[in-house]
Protein backbone atom coordinates (compact mmCIF):
# COMPACT_ATOMS: atom_id res chain seq x y z
CA UNK A 1 0.00 0.00 0.00
CA UNK A 2 0.96 3.84 -0.10
CA UNK A 3 1.73 3.70 3.67
CA UNK A 4 4.26 1.15 3.27
CA UNK A 5 8.23 2.43 3.50
CA UNK A 6 11.33 0.71 2.67
CA UNK A 7 13.50 -0.24 5.05
CA UNK A 8 17.35 -0.86 4.08
CA UNK A 9 19.49 -3.51 5.67
CA UNK A 10 22.64 -2.78 7.19
CA UNK A 11 23.97 -5.95 6.37
CA UNK A 12 23.31 -9.37 4.21
CA UNK A 13 20.31 -11.43 5.72
CA UNK A 14 20.03 -14.51 3.18
CA UNK A 15 16.13 -14.19 2.35
CA UNK A 16 17.30 -14.05 -1.32
CA UNK A 17 18.14 -17.83 -1.48
CA UNK A 18 14.07 -18.47 -0.58
CA UNK A 19 13.68 -18.95 -4.41
CA UNK A 20 16.49 -21.56 -4.64
CA UNK A 21 15.73 -23.32 -1.13
CA UNK A 22 11.83 -23.70 -3.21
CA UNK A 23 13.73 -24.76 -6.69
CA UNK A 24 15.46 -27.41 -4.80
CA UNK A 25 12.37 -28.40 -2.13
CA UNK A 26 10.22 -28.53 -5.79
CA UNK A 27 13.00 -30.67 -7.58
CA UNK A 28 13.15 -33.34 -4.93
CA UNK A 29 9.52 -33.70 -4.51
CA UNK A 30 9.12 -33.94 -8.39
CA UNK A 31 5.97 -32.94 -10.18
CA UNK A 32 2.76 -34.23 -12.05
CA UNK A 33 1.38 -33.39 -14.89
CA UNK A 34 -2.24 -34.80 -16.20
CA UNK A 35 -3.06 -33.99 -19.98
CA UNK A 36 -6.76 -35.35 -21.66
CA UNK A 37 -6.49 -35.49 -25.58
CA UNK A 38 -10.34 -35.46 -26.56
CA UNK A 39 -10.97 -35.98 -30.64
CA UNK A 40 -11.91 -38.81 -32.94
CA UNK A 41 -10.46 -41.85 -33.21
CA UNK A 42 -7.83 -41.97 -35.60
CA UNK A 43 -6.82 -38.57 -35.23
CA UNK A 44 -3.39 -39.36 -33.96
CA UNK A 45 -3.70 -38.39 -30.46
CA UNK A 46 -0.80 -41.25 -29.25
CA UNK A 47 0.85 -40.74 -32.10
CA UNK A 48 1.25 -36.47 -30.96
CA UNK A 49 1.99 -38.07 -27.54
CA UNK A 50 5.14 -39.95 -28.38
CA UNK A 51 6.27 -36.86 -30.54
CA UNK A 52 5.65 -34.18 -27.86
CA UNK A 53 7.46 -36.31 -25.06
CA UNK A 54 9.94 -37.92 -27.56
CA UNK A 55 8.89 -41.43 -25.74
CA UNK A 56 7.43 -44.20 -27.22
CA UNK A 57 4.15 -44.76 -24.71
CA UNK A 58 2.35 -48.25 -25.03
CA UNK A 59 -0.58 -48.46 -26.29
CA UNK A 60 -3.10 -50.12 -28.81
CA UNK A 61 -4.93 -48.22 -31.65
CA UNK A 62 -8.25 -47.98 -31.09
CA UNK A 63 -11.24 -49.68 -33.07
CA UNK A 64 -14.47 -47.83 -34.57
CA UNK A 65 -16.45 -50.20 -32.80
CA UNK A 66 -16.77 -49.35 -29.28
CA UNK A 67 -20.56 -49.00 -28.05
CA UNK A 68 -19.89 -45.80 -25.93
CA UNK A 69 -17.09 -43.70 -25.22
CA UNK A 70 -14.08 -44.82 -22.84
CA UNK A 71 -11.58 -43.23 -21.25
CA UNK A 72 -7.79 -44.74 -21.20
CA UNK A 73 -5.73 -43.24 -18.48
CA UNK A 74 -1.97 -44.20 -18.32
CA UNK A 75 0.49 -42.39 -16.05
CA UNK A 76 4.64 -42.64 -16.55
CA UNK A 77 7.45 -41.35 -14.77
CA UNK A 78 9.68 -39.15 -17.04
CA UNK A 79 13.46 -38.26 -16.18
CA UNK A 80 14.97 -35.02 -17.77
CA UNK A 81 17.95 -33.80 -16.64
CA UNK A 82 17.67 -34.34 -13.06
CA UNK A 83 13.89 -33.24 -12.97
CA UNK A 84 11.17 -35.87 -12.62
CA UNK A 85 7.60 -35.86 -13.97
CA UNK A 86 4.73 -38.26 -13.55
CA UNK A 87 2.83 -37.71 -16.78
CA UNK A 88 -0.73 -39.07 -16.85
CA UNK A 89 -2.22 -39.59 -20.50
CA UNK A 90 -6.00 -39.25 -20.60
CA UNK A 91 -7.22 -40.51 -23.97
CA UNK A 92 -10.86 -40.82 -25.14
CA UNK A 93 -11.60 -43.64 -26.99
CA UNK A 94 -14.28 -44.31 -29.21
CA UNK A 95 -15.22 -40.65 -29.11
CA UNK A 96 -17.42 -39.41 -32.02
CA UNK A 97 -17.50 -43.15 -33.38
CA UNK A 98 -21.31 -43.89 -32.49
CA UNK A 99 -24.37 -43.23 -34.90
CA UNK A 100 -25.57 -41.00 -31.67
CA UNK A 101 -23.56 -38.83 -30.44
CA UNK A 102 -25.62 -37.21 -28.27
CA UNK A 103 -24.14 -38.24 -24.80
CA UNK A 104 -20.40 -38.36 -26.13
CA UNK A 105 -19.23 -35.32 -23.74
CA UNK A 106 -21.11 -36.94 -21.11
CA UNK A 107 -18.16 -39.82 -19.63
CA UNK A 108 -15.61 -36.82 -20.48
CA UNK A 109 -17.35 -34.24 -18.30
CA UNK A 110 -17.91 -37.58 -15.41
CA UNK A 111 -14.41 -38.07 -15.22
CA UNK A 112 -13.24 -34.72 -14.87
CA UNK A 113 -15.38 -34.13 -12.22
CA UNK A 114 -14.37 -37.72 -10.24
CA UNK A 115 -10.73 -36.71 -10.29
CA UNK A 116 -11.54 -33.32 -8.69
CA UNK A 117 -14.07 -35.41 -5.87
CA UNK A 118 -11.06 -37.26 -5.18
CA UNK A 119 -9.20 -34.10 -4.35
CA UNK A 120 -11.92 -32.63 -2.67
CA UNK A 121 -12.07 -36.01 -0.34
CA UNK A 122 -8.46 -35.91 0.59
CA UNK A 123 -8.91 -31.81 1.32
CA UNK A 124 -11.82 -32.93 3.72
CA UNK A 125 -10.50 -35.47 5.66
CA UNK A 126 -9.22 -34.70 9.21
CA UNK A 127 -5.85 -36.23 8.45
CA UNK A 128 -4.93 -35.46 5.19
CA UNK A 129 -1.50 -35.98 3.18
CA UNK A 130 -2.07 -33.94 0.19
CA UNK A 131 1.86 -33.37 -0.53
CA UNK A 132 1.97 -36.97 -1.31
CA UNK A 133 -1.19 -37.62 -2.77
CA UNK A 134 -1.15 -38.21 -6.44
CA UNK A 135 -3.16 -35.64 -7.83
CA UNK A 136 -5.16 -36.85 -10.74
CA UNK A 137 -6.77 -33.28 -11.97
CA UNK A 138 -6.32 -32.90 -15.25
CA UNK A 139 -4.63 -29.59 -15.95
CA UNK A 140 -4.62 -29.07 -19.90
CA UNK A 141 -7.18 -30.83 -22.49
CA UNK A 142 -6.01 -31.20 -26.03
CA UNK A 143 -8.96 -30.88 -27.85
CA UNK A 144 -8.25 -32.58 -31.70
CA UNK A 145 -10.38 -30.82 -34.47
CA UNK A 146 -10.26 -32.91 -37.67
CA UNK A 147 -8.77 -31.41 -40.26
CA UNK A 148 -11.67 -30.62 -42.51
CA UNK A 149 -10.93 -27.28 -43.34
CA UNK A 150 -14.89 -26.15 -43.69
CA UNK A 151 -16.23 -25.66 -40.27
CA UNK A 152 -16.12 -26.89 -36.72
CA UNK A 153 -18.62 -29.80 -36.26
CA UNK A 154 -21.46 -29.55 -33.71
CA UNK A 155 -19.85 -32.40 -31.57
CA UNK A 156 -16.72 -30.42 -31.27
CA UNK A 157 -18.75 -27.36 -30.28
CA UNK A 158 -20.86 -28.77 -28.03
CA UNK A 159 -17.90 -30.73 -25.84
CA UNK A 160 -16.03 -28.06 -25.57
CA UNK A 161 -18.81 -25.81 -23.99
CA UNK A 162 -19.28 -28.51 -21.94
CA UNK A 163 -15.56 -28.80 -20.63
CA UNK A 164 -14.55 -25.41 -20.70
CA UNK A 165 -15.54 -24.57 -17.02
CA UNK A 166 -14.20 -27.62 -15.91
CA UNK A 167 -10.76 -27.57 -18.26
CA UNK A 168 -8.18 -25.51 -19.96
CA UNK A 169 -8.50 -25.95 -23.39
CA UNK A 170 -5.95 -26.15 -26.20
CA UNK A 171 -7.57 -26.55 -29.48
CA UNK A 172 -5.42 -27.89 -32.24
CA UNK A 173 -5.85 -29.00 -35.75
CA UNK A 174 -4.97 -32.68 -36.44
CA UNK A 175 -3.00 -33.95 -39.23
CA UNK A 176 -2.54 -30.29 -40.82
CA UNK A 177 -0.47 -31.71 -43.55
CA UNK A 178 -3.85 -32.75 -45.29
CA UNK A 179 -4.69 -28.97 -45.79
CA UNK A 180 -3.00 -26.25 -48.05
CA UNK A 181 -2.00 -23.47 -46.44
CA UNK A 182 -4.56 -20.67 -47.42
CA UNK A 183 -6.81 -22.97 -46.45
CA UNK A 184 -5.35 -23.57 -42.93
CA UNK A 185 -5.18 -19.97 -42.35
CA UNK A 186 -9.11 -19.59 -43.36
CA UNK A 187 -9.81 -22.81 -41.30
CA UNK A 188 -8.22 -21.35 -38.58
CA UNK A 189 -10.43 -18.00 -38.53
CA UNK A 190 -13.56 -19.76 -38.82
CA UNK A 191 -12.84 -21.93 -35.51
CA UNK A 192 -11.89 -18.76 -34.03
CA UNK A 193 -15.08 -17.19 -34.50
CA UNK A 194 -17.21 -20.43 -34.34
CA UNK A 195 -15.50 -21.18 -30.87
CA UNK A 196 -16.03 -17.06 -30.02
CA UNK A 197 -19.84 -16.94 -31.09
CA UNK A 198 -20.42 -19.84 -29.17
CA UNK A 199 -19.28 -18.35 -26.14
CA UNK A 200 -16.75 -20.98 -25.50
CA UNK A 201 -14.13 -19.82 -23.41
CA UNK A 202 -10.13 -21.58 -24.20
CA UNK A 203 -7.37 -21.53 -22.22
CA UNK A 204 -5.31 -18.02 -23.19
CA UNK A 205 -1.72 -18.27 -22.25
CA UNK A 206 -1.12 -15.76 -19.49
CA UNK A 207 0.22 -12.26 -20.69
CA UNK A 208 0.44 -10.61 -16.81
CA UNK A 209 4.16 -12.05 -16.38
CA UNK A 210 6.41 -9.58 -18.55
CA UNK A 211 9.15 -12.41 -18.91
CA UNK A 212 6.59 -14.42 -21.14
CA UNK A 213 3.81 -11.84 -22.22
CA UNK A 214 5.03 -11.16 -25.39
CA UNK A 215 5.78 -14.45 -26.66
CA UNK A 216 1.99 -15.76 -25.11
CA UNK A 217 0.35 -12.77 -26.40
CA UNK A 218 1.83 -13.78 -30.09
CA UNK A 219 0.96 -17.38 -29.37
CA UNK A 220 -2.66 -16.70 -28.21
CA UNK A 221 -3.52 -15.12 -31.86
CA UNK A 222 -1.76 -18.36 -33.20
CA UNK A 223 -4.41 -20.64 -31.54
CA UNK A 224 -5.38 -22.99 -32.95
CA UNK A 225 -2.73 -24.94 -33.17
CA UNK A 226 -1.97 -26.85 -36.81
CA UNK A 227 -0.03 -29.49 -35.65
CA UNK A 228 1.81 -32.84 -37.10
CA UNK A 229 2.93 -35.70 -34.70
CA UNK A 230 5.56 -38.49 -35.97
CA UNK A 231 8.38 -40.48 -34.08
CA UNK A 232 9.85 -41.37 -37.56
CA UNK A 233 13.07 -39.96 -38.26
CA UNK A 234 14.63 -39.20 -41.26
CA UNK A 235 18.04 -37.61 -42.77
CA UNK A 236 17.55 -34.19 -43.82
CA UNK A 237 20.91 -32.44 -45.06
CA UNK A 238 23.44 -34.00 -42.49
CA UNK A 239 20.63 -33.94 -39.12
CA UNK A 240 18.29 -36.53 -38.47
CA UNK A 241 14.66 -34.74 -37.71
CA UNK A 242 10.74 -36.11 -37.16
CA UNK A 243 9.01 -36.40 -39.99
CA UNK A 244 6.50 -37.68 -42.86
CA UNK A 245 7.39 -38.66 -45.94
CA UNK A 246 5.30 -38.91 -49.05
CA UNK A 247 5.17 -39.34 -52.77
CA UNK A 248 5.65 -35.84 -53.47
CA UNK A 249 7.74 -34.76 -50.34
CA UNK A 250 8.92 -34.54 -46.57
CA UNK A 251 6.93 -32.71 -44.03
CA UNK A 252 9.20 -31.20 -41.19
CA UNK A 253 7.25 -31.70 -37.31
CA UNK A 254 9.79 -29.81 -36.04
CA UNK A 255 10.00 -27.01 -38.98
CA UNK A 256 8.02 -24.00 -37.71
CA UNK A 257 7.26 -23.61 -41.63
CA UNK A 258 5.28 -26.77 -42.14
CA UNK A 259 3.28 -26.99 -38.90
CA UNK A 260 2.65 -25.44 -35.29
CA UNK A 261 3.96 -28.35 -33.53
CA UNK A 262 7.04 -26.56 -31.96
CA UNK A 263 4.84 -23.42 -31.05
CA UNK A 264 2.53 -26.31 -29.04
CA UNK A 265 5.60 -27.92 -27.54
CA UNK A 266 7.16 -24.68 -26.33
CA UNK A 267 3.51 -23.57 -25.02
CA UNK A 268 2.63 -26.84 -23.41
CA UNK A 269 5.71 -27.94 -21.73
CA UNK A 270 8.01 -25.20 -21.79
CA UNK A 271 6.31 -21.84 -20.99
CA UNK A 272 3.02 -22.42 -19.12
CA UNK A 273 3.20 -25.73 -17.54
CA UNK A 274 3.00 -24.46 -14.30
CA UNK A 275 0.22 -21.92 -15.21
CA UNK A 276 -1.61 -24.62 -16.13
CA UNK A 277 -0.95 -26.73 -13.14
CA UNK A 278 -2.08 -23.31 -11.09
CA UNK A 279 -4.98 -22.27 -13.10
CA UNK A 280 -6.77 -25.87 -13.04
CA UNK A 281 -6.35 -25.50 -8.75
CA UNK A 282 -7.50 -22.04 -8.64
CA UNK A 283 -10.11 -21.80 -11.29
CA UNK A 284 -11.31 -24.87 -12.40
CA UNK A 285 -10.91 -27.01 -9.36
CA UNK A 286 -12.14 -23.99 -7.01
CA UNK A 287 -15.09 -23.54 -8.86
CA UNK A 288 -16.42 -26.91 -8.39
CA UNK A 289 -15.10 -26.87 -4.76
CA UNK A 290 -17.54 -23.96 -4.49
CA UNK A 291 -20.25 -25.35 -5.91
CA UNK A 292 -20.26 -28.85 -4.46
CA UNK A 293 -20.01 -27.36 -0.71
CA UNK A 294 -22.90 -24.70 -1.71
CA UNK A 295 -24.54 -28.32 -2.94
CA UNK A 296 -24.11 -29.30 0.34
CA UNK A 297 -25.36 -26.03 2.61
CA UNK A 298 -22.07 -24.48 3.78
CA UNK A 299 -21.91 -21.10 2.73
CA UNK A 300 -19.47 -17.97 4.24
CA UNK A 301 -22.23 -15.30 4.69
CA UNK A 302 -25.33 -16.35 6.39
CA UNK A 303 -29.02 -14.39 4.66
CA UNK A 304 -27.72 -10.85 6.50
CA UNK A 305 -24.63 -11.09 4.88
CA UNK A 306 -22.61 -11.27 7.68
CA UNK A 307 -19.57 -14.25 8.26
CA UNK A 308 -20.34 -17.55 8.99
CA UNK A 309 -17.81 -19.80 9.96
CA UNK A 310 -17.53 -23.55 9.05
CA UNK A 311 -18.38 -24.93 12.38
CA UNK A 312 -21.16 -23.19 12.70
CA UNK A 313 -22.59 -23.58 9.66
CA UNK A 314 -21.10 -27.11 10.34
CA UNK A 315 -23.02 -27.32 13.65
CA UNK A 316 -26.38 -25.82 12.09
CA UNK A 317 -26.03 -28.27 9.59
CA UNK A 318 -25.18 -31.27 12.54
CA UNK A 319 -28.64 -29.72 14.47
CA UNK A 320 -30.74 -29.34 10.86
CA UNK A 321 -30.11 -33.45 10.24
CA UNK A 322 -30.94 -34.56 14.01
CA UNK A 323 -34.00 -32.55 13.70
CA UNK A 324 -34.98 -34.02 10.41
CA UNK A 325 -33.84 -37.24 11.93
CA UNK A 326 -35.90 -37.02 14.88
CA UNK A 327 -38.65 -36.16 12.75
CA UNK A 328 -38.67 -39.01 10.41
CA UNK A 329 -38.38 -41.52 13.61
CA UNK A 330 -41.31 -39.54 15.24
CA UNK A 331 -43.39 -39.86 11.69
CA UNK A 332 -41.87 -43.78 11.87
CA UNK A 333 -43.43 -43.98 15.53
CA UNK A 334 -46.55 -42.74 14.18
CA UNK A 335 -46.72 -44.66 10.90
CA UNK A 336 -46.03 -48.44 13.96
CA UNK A 337 -48.51 -46.99 15.76
CA UNK A 338 -50.87 -46.56 12.48
CA UNK A 339 -50.32 -49.91 11.64
CA UNK A 340 -50.32 -51.51 14.86
CA UNK A 341 -54.12 -50.16 15.30
CA UNK A 342 -55.05 -50.83 11.99
CA UNK A 343 -53.83 -54.28 12.44
CA UNK A 344 -55.40 -54.41 15.90
CA UNK A 345 -59.10 -53.11 13.93
CA UNK A 346 -58.17 -56.06 11.51
CA UNK A 347 -57.70 -58.85 13.86
CA UNK A 348 -60.74 -57.60 15.56
CA UNK A 349 -63.12 -57.42 12.64
CA UNK A 350 -61.62 -60.96 11.63
CA UNK A 351 -62.33 -61.95 15.54
CA UNK A 352 -65.90 -60.53 15.07
CA UNK A 353 -66.74 -62.08 11.94
CA UNK A 354 -65.30 -65.75 13.26
CA UNK A 355 -67.54 -65.39 16.22
CA UNK A 356 -70.73 -64.58 13.96
CA UNK A 357 -69.46 -67.66 11.70
CA UNK A 358 -69.43 -69.59 15.05
CA UNK A 359 -72.87 -68.15 15.70
CA UNK A 360 -74.46 -69.24 12.66
CA UNK A 361 -72.63 -72.75 12.84
CA UNK A 362 -73.98 -73.17 16.32
CA UNK A 363 -77.57 -72.22 15.42
CA UNK A 364 -77.06 -74.40 12.51
CA UNK A 365 -76.22 -77.18 13.95
CA UNK A 366 -79.06 -76.58 16.99
CA UNK A 367 -81.68 -76.14 13.94
CA UNK A 368 -80.12 -79.52 12.38
CA UNK A 369 -80.12 -81.23 15.86
CA UNK A 370 -83.63 -80.21 16.69
CA UNK A 371 -84.88 -81.90 12.64
CA UNK A 372 -82.99 -84.57 13.88
CA UNK A 373 -84.68 -84.89 17.17
CA UNK A 374 -88.05 -84.32 15.65
CA UNK A 375 -87.50 -87.04 13.02
CA UNK A 376 -86.68 -89.25 15.98
CA UNK A 377 -89.42 -88.45 17.96
CA UNK A 378 -91.61 -89.50 14.72
CA UNK A 379 -90.18 -92.20 13.77
CA UNK A 380 -90.63 -93.73 17.42
CA UNK A 381 -94.10 -92.40 17.33
CA UNK A 382 -94.50 -94.75 14.14
CA UNK A 383 -92.41 -97.48 15.79
CA UNK A 384 -95.07 -97.42 18.56
CA UNK A 385 -97.88 -97.41 16.29
CA UNK A 386 -96.47 -100.46 14.22
CA UNK A 387 -95.77 -102.18 17.48
CA UNK A 388 -99.84 -101.77 18.74
CA UNK A 389 -100.79 -102.56 15.05
CA UNK A 390 -98.91 -105.67 15.14
CA UNK A 391 -99.18 -106.09 18.63
CA UNK A 392 -103.71 -106.21 17.51
CA UNK A 393 -103.01 -107.55 14.71
CA UNK A 394 -101.01 -111.10 16.56
CA UNK A 395 -104.52 -110.79 19.09
CA UNK A 396 -106.89 -111.30 16.61
CA UNK A 397 -104.54 -113.59 14.90
CA UNK A 398 -104.88 -116.21 17.70
CA UNK A 399 -108.52 -114.77 18.57
CA UNK A 400 -109.40 -116.01 14.92
CA UNK A 401 -109.01 -120.11 14.86
CA UNK A 402 -111.80 -120.16 17.87
CA UNK A 403 -114.40 -118.30 16.16
CA UNK A 404 -113.88 -120.01 12.88
CA UNK A 405 -114.70 -123.03 13.85
CA UNK A 406 -117.78 -122.70 15.81
CA UNK A 407 -119.01 -121.05 12.90
CA UNK A 408 -118.63 -123.88 10.82
CA UNK A 409 -120.19 -126.31 12.70
CA UNK A 410 -123.28 -124.68 12.97
CA UNK A 411 -123.14 -123.92 9.11
CA UNK A 412 -122.91 -127.60 8.78
CA UNK A 413 -125.72 -128.58 11.59
CA UNK A 414 -128.02 -125.96 9.18
CA UNK A 415 -126.96 -127.95 5.75
CA UNK A 416 -127.77 -131.22 7.70
CA UNK A 417 -131.02 -130.10 8.82
CA UNK A 418 -131.66 -129.08 4.98
CA UNK A 419 -131.14 -132.03 3.30
CA UNK A 420 -133.35 -134.26 6.00
CA UNK A 421 -136.02 -132.26 5.42
CA UNK A 422 -136.00 -132.51 1.23
CA UNK A 423 -135.06 -135.95 1.30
Amino acid sequence: GEGCRTVPLAGHVGFDSLPDQLVNKSVSQGFCFNILCVGETGLGKSTLMDTLFNTKFEGEPATHTQPGVQLRSNTYDLQESNVGLKLTIVSTVGFGDQINKEDSYKPIVEFIDAQFEAYLQEELKIRRVLHTYHDSRIHACLYFIAPTGHSLKSLDLVTMKKLDSKVNIIPIIAKSDTISKSELTKFKIKITSELVSNGVQIYQFPTDDESVAEINGTMNAHLPFAVIGSTEEVKIGNKMMKARQYPWGTVQVENEAHCDFVKLREMLIRVNMEDLREQTHTRHYELYRRCKLEEMGFKDTDPDNKPFSLQETYEAKRNEFLGELQKKEEEMRQMFVQRVKEKEAELKEAEKELHEKFDRLKKLHQDEKKKLEDKKKSLDDEVNAFKQRKTAAELLQSQGPQAGGSQTLKRDKEKKKTRERYF
